[in-house]
Formats: structure tokens, C-alpha cells, sequence
């Protein structure tokens, strides 16, 4: 058995109940990104879904990966990569109007398709 395990073969055991008020907290947030998602917020609704979607993310790696009681390394890690993520997406979105006029045209119904001719 390793050095910081204990007697029930965890290496960190946690409380059930916060384990269930994790649970309850990604369920609430869950349920407020289908709701936002019924409105039309414009540009504000990818990041707001990005945002909410990291505050899901960081409770889970946190919680249930066991991050707040790891090495501060491995932390260190999942940040950076998490920052590095944010870096890439926010530079991909800062162009996605610039090449929209150049792409083809939607054309929803072919002709002859549609018709009963």
C-alpha cells in the first residue's frame, strides 16, 4: 500500500455528501447551458458556454480527478494545457467573420428535387 493511502485502499477519501453537492452543482450548471442556449445572445453565447463549461471542467478535474489533494506538478500540468487550450480557441475565434464571405452559398433545396413535375 502506498504511503498516503489509507486504511480503506483510497488515496483521498471524500465525504459522499460532497460528492452529491459536486454532482448537484454540474447538474444545475447543465441545466442553465440548455437554457441559455435558448436565447439568441449573438457572440456572447459562445463564451458564455465556453465559461460555464470550464467551471464544469476545473469541479471535475478538482473533485472527482483528485487535483486538490495532487502533486502541485500535476496541477500545473492540467493549467497550462487548460491555458494553452483557451489560447488556440480564442485565436480561432477571433477570424471566424473573416472568411465567411468567401464560402459557397447554402442552397437548401436543389432544383427538380422538390417539385412534383
Amino acid at each position: 500500500m502506498s504511503d498516503h493511502a489509507h486504511g480503506n485502499g483510497f488515496a483521498h477519501p471524500q465525504p459522499v455528501s460532497m460528492l452529491l453537492a459536486v454532482f448537484a452543482a454540474l447538474v444545475f450548471l447543465t441545466f442553465v447551458t440548455v437554457f441559455q442556449a435558448k436565447f439568441d445572445l449573438g457572440n456572447l453565447e459562445i463564451w458564455l458556454s465556453l465559461f460555464i463549461a470550464t467551471i464544469k471542467a476545473s469541479l471535475v478535474m478538482y473533485f472527482f480527478m483528485h487535483l486538490g489533494w495532487d502533486k502541485p506538478f500535476n496541477v500545473l500540468v492540467f493549467i497550462s494545457a487548460a491555458a494553452f487550450l483557451a489560447l488556440f480557441m480564442g485565436l480561432t475565434l477571433m477570424d471566424h467573420r473573416g472568411y465567411q464571405g468567401s464560402l459557397e452559398t447554402k442552397i437548401d433545396d436543389p432544383v427538380g428535387v422538390g417539385s412534383m413535375e
